[in-house]
């Protein structure tokens, strides 16, 4: 097909434009860590671009002070020189020129902060993001860099958020960012920086622009290189507006030149204007393609002798292997460690947040919280040789990938992206945006937390909800996205940092959420119906609600999991008694928890028990591998965590070695129904001292997290003793027995110390929300038909007197919930009482009690369990989840059993 090509060229010497007296805002630059890091830069500067907010509001007199991209793409020009292209939008909101040594723009977002410093958190709100560095040449406002029309529009044509000042509206209703290219070969001209091309579609025109930097061919003699703008424009019917922007020149010419094969242009084809200090070109309609060429010079000398590196291709030609380490515990589920690839060619850090399966030979695909895709190879067997292979970068803080088929899809903060590779070199070289219709802020708390596969190939997205400037469209929302990625739907709001799961099989969406303002303690949601549930942003009037808020499925309380992320469904899964069931994870401390879904109630239920802690990462997402059947786990840090290790990647492996594992947890109005897959031991089943329970509930307010609460309003948990127990005819089933069970309770734990006939462990705890009761029925459950369950309420009777030993205060920690407030392994994140490792023999502060300082010995140890605020520790004073009283709860025997457990836990 044969292409109009027409060349304007903008040499800016005639109009005037208004001046602003303003000084250029000097870009904040973080200052640099205080040990080397072994990474290289988080810009890598051969890279053609990365994804990045960009906040140009203040940049200098006679730029748009209103110039804020939540979506950006930061084009690398070559010769230190930067383009901002904004995809909502569709404008060029920025071009600048670096500064020798910094980086483009200030690293004051999540990934840049925390890539060489971890933990380095950001500010909420919109006072502190990422701001160009360098000198601005170019900048447009608030307004359509492409329109529909025979004059331009200077203002936000996109429906108004609830602050009506927010810019992340979404993309404008008539045109669709379509995708990004990156550079298939080298230049020709070494000094020269191949373009990426960027293709949209505006109303039914398809549109590809390039921006590179040219020498100046054309233009007046004292500038040595322009900003060279092409687009290559389809057949249209209707006339189209290019803004092209402004700069701080006082004077400028527009000027029309001829053609590129010397043919003199049809003006009425083409109109070059100025309008309020910014110049635009109106396109007529064409039966033809056209081709349009625009420059602006540069000001003499300021890129003279400059020269770009750019690389041959492939970009990352290196294939790393890594080897796995299998575990050799003598244990039912156990983690095998996958070294990351850290030792690469690029110095490039691997925070893995994520990863997804293409097949069942153990090839998958990794994504990166710093904008990397890998592709992986050998995930399965004995994970003795894993490849892994560069595939993609330039992302905006992804933590989730989904392959379908094979199609590679990320969600970052521009939207959720299709990754291409066209020419088959194993690396993307086209980046489609496959969906971004929901609107994004550039709020640093507005992360693209995560994204899941439904049943039928749609995607369900959750973003983060803290908003501390502005009132968003979409923060805190879980979104069902189409599989065609045409239409979406909000399903849930009101949620402050939700991550979610979604069952492959019935398409159910499940939720967490991180406690805070409104979310009292941990909860666990189901997500259906655009129901609301219960986040407001702390810059909204106190507790006024937009509806009735729905409640979790279960809360979970702060301490046993103090940073809820991802759900993972085993379903396919090769891994014994635990198959198809719900696996939930903590990331604060890397845990994950089996959750025992409960379908006797119209209002559904769950109980959630500890499955396994054994991780020295931060855990984030997990996925059950076709290959082998088994789990496997990512995850990096970056906020706060127990953890050292920066990222990691294990397989959670089944053994096929027995272990005794509650099934079920059922609130009946005789008590607790609680159910195994092993035949239990019955003299300690039917011992009502082998369970305990509390109960507690909390208070959802403007103020951060909530104190629990008995039953009757008074500060702290109520301590719940079995008057009985009783084991069904099978032997796997126990209905333990408790007075005065109230539904509709918040909060409620029960504790077991059992074994299994043939003597293997059986001791946990269980959390759940008991909002029914179920009318307990002997026979349908599998008991005696008469069996009468005795609920006359009793004190802790004072249990036989067994020899003291290490191993039984271990039991005993797990049976009375101890594990949820003391780690034993010097952590302290998330808890709220002291660590017992290291306790005893050490020399202890109190700030409460009987102020001064005291040895942990015998005495102490033994005081703390009968009388817990006789001494409580400095740092611990101000919690509110005080400690049960266990004076007339535990034997002698007992308390001897805890304290020799303290005292081995050096």
């Amino acid at each position: 097909m044969k292409f109009c090509s027409f060349l304007a060229l903008l040499a800016f010497a005639t109009c005037s434009f208004a001046a602003d007296k303003s000084k250029p805002a000097k870009p904040k630059v973080a200052e640099a860590p205080a040990a080397p890091s072994p990474w290289g830069d988080f810009v890598e500067k051969d890279f053609p671009f990365f994804s990045s907010v960009l906040d140009a509001r203040e940049v200098g007199e006679g730029f748009p002070k209103d110039n804020l991209t939540p979506r950006g793409i930061i084009l690398n020009l070559g010769h230190n020189l930067w383009a901002c292209f904004d995809t909502d939008l569709l404008r060029i909101a920025c071009i600048w020129e670096g500064e020798e040594g910094k980086p483009p723009v200030t690293p004051d977002a999540l990934a840049p902060g925390s890539y060489h410093v971890a933990g380095q958190k950001t500010k909420d709100g919109q006072d502190f993001l990422p701001k160009p560095v360098g000198k601005v040449w170019l900048a447009n406002g608030i307004y359509p860099g492409w329109q529909v029309g025979e004059k331009p529009s200077f203002t936000d044509p996109r429906a108004a958020t609830p602050s009506p000042e927010e810019v992340g509206r979404g993309p404008v209703s008539y045109a669709r960012f379509e995708s990004v290219d990156r550079p298939g070969a080298a230049a020709a001209d070494k000094k020269i920086r191949q373009a990426c091309p960027l293709k949209m579609k505006i109303a039914t025109t398809d549109i590809q622009e390039e921006v590179r930097m040219l020498p100046v061919r054309f233009s007046h003699p004292e500038g040595d290189w322009a900003i060279v703008r092409k687009v290559e424009v389809a057949p249209h019917k209707d006339s189209l507006i290019w803004i092209l922007g402004t700069t701080q020149e006082k004077q400028h010419a527009v000027s029309i030149t001829k053609d590129d094969k010397g043919a003199t242009i049809n003006q009425k084809k083409l109109t070059v204007m100025v309008t309020q200090n910014c110049a635009w070109i109106r396109l007529a309609p064409s039966s033809e393609p056209v081709t349009i060429v625009c420059s602006v010079d540069m000001p003499a000398g300021s890129l003279h002798g400059a020269t770009t590196t750019d690389e041959e291709v492939p970009q990352w030609a290196a294939i790393l292997t890594t080897a796995g380490t299998l575990s050799t515990k003598p244990d039912a589920y156990v983690n095998d460690e996958i070294p990351l690839p850290l030792d690469n060619p690029w110095k490039r850090n691997v925070r893995l947040a994520d990863i997804s399966f293409f097949n069942d030979k153990g090839d998958a695909a990794g994504v990166t919280f710093d904008g990397d895709v890998w592709l992986i190879s050998g995930l399965k067997g004995d994970l003795d040789k894993v490849t892994w292979k560069r595939f993609a970068s330039g992302l905006h803080e992804p933590m989730s990938i989904v392959v379908r088929g094979s199609d590679i899809l990320v969600f970052d903060r521009n939207g959720i992206w299709k990754l291409v590779d066209t020419n088959g070199d194993k690396e993307c070289d086209r980046y489609e945006m496959f969906c971004n219709l929901f609107a994004q802020t550039a709020e640093t708390r507005e992360f693209p937390n995560s994204m899941k596969l439904g049943p039928k190939g749609e995607l369900y997205i959750s973003k983060g909800g803290q908003e501390g400037t502005t009132f968003g469209k979409h923060n805190g929302t879980v979104i069902k996205i189409a599989a065609d990625g045409k239409s979406m739907e909000v399903i849930g709001y009101g949620l402050r940092q939700p991550f979610i799961g979604v069952n492959p099989k019935t398409g159910l969406v499940t939720a967490s959420d991180q406690q805070g303002n409104y979310v009292p303690s941990t909860p666990l949601h189901i997500i259906s119906d655009h129901h609301f549930y219960g986040h407001l942003p702390t810059i909204a009037p106190k507790e006024k609600y937009p509806e009735t808020i729905t409640e979790p499925l279960t809360w979970l309380p702060h301490p046993v999991n103090p940073s809820g992320v991802t759900q993972t469904w085993l379903i396919g899964a090769k891994m014994g008694p635990v198959n198809d069931e719900l696996i939930h994870i903590g990331y604060n401390r890397p845990e994950l928890f089996r959750v025992l879904m409960n379908s006797h109630f119209e209002k559904p239920q769950a109980a959630v028990v500890s499955f396994n802690r054994n991780f020295d990462f931060p855990t984030l997402n997990a996925v059950v591998n076709p290959a082998d059947g088994q789990l496997y786990v990512a995850g990096f840090q970056v906020w706060g965590t127990v953890v050292k290790k920066i990222s990691g990647l294990a397989r959670v492996r089944y053994t096929d070695k027995p272990r005794v594992l509650i099934k079920e947890v059922t609130p009946t109005d005789k008590g607790l129904l609680l159910k195994f897959n092993a035949t239990l031991d019955p003299k300690l089943a039917t011992d009502p001292d082998s369970y305990n329970g509390e109960r507690w509930n909390y208070k959802r307010t403007f103020e951060y997290g909530s104190p629990h609460l008995k039953p009757d309003g008074s500060s702290g948990q109520e301590w719940m003793t079995a008057s009985s127990a009783y084991l069904s005819k099978d032997g796997m089933s126990v209905l333990v027995g408790f007075p005065d069970m109230k539904a509709g309770v918040h909060q409620m734990r029960i504790g077991w110390g059992l074994k299994s006939a043939d003597g293997l462990k059986a001791e946990n705890t269980a959390y759940f929300s008991p909002w029914e009761l179920m009318t307990f029925d002997a026979k349908k459950e599998g008991f005696d038909e008469n069996l009468k369950v005795d609920l006359t309420p009793r004190k802790a009777a004072a249990v036989a007197m067994v020899k003291a030993t290490a191993e039984e205060g271990e039991r005993l920690y797990q049976m009375f919930g101890c594990m949820a407030c003391h780690s034993t392994d010097g952590t302290l994140v998330g808890k709220v009482g002291p660590s017992w490792k290291g306790l005893y023999g050490s020399e202890r502060e109190i700030a409460k009690g009987q102020k001064g300082k005291f040895k942990a010995d015998e005495a102490y140890l033994r005081e703390s369990i009968l009388s817990p605020s006789a001494k409580v520790v400095k740092g611990f004073e101000k919690f509110d989840t005080g400690m049960p009283i266990y004076n007339g709860i535990l034997n002698d025997g007992q308390i001897e059993s805890l304290i020799l457990y303290i005292k081995s836990l050096k």
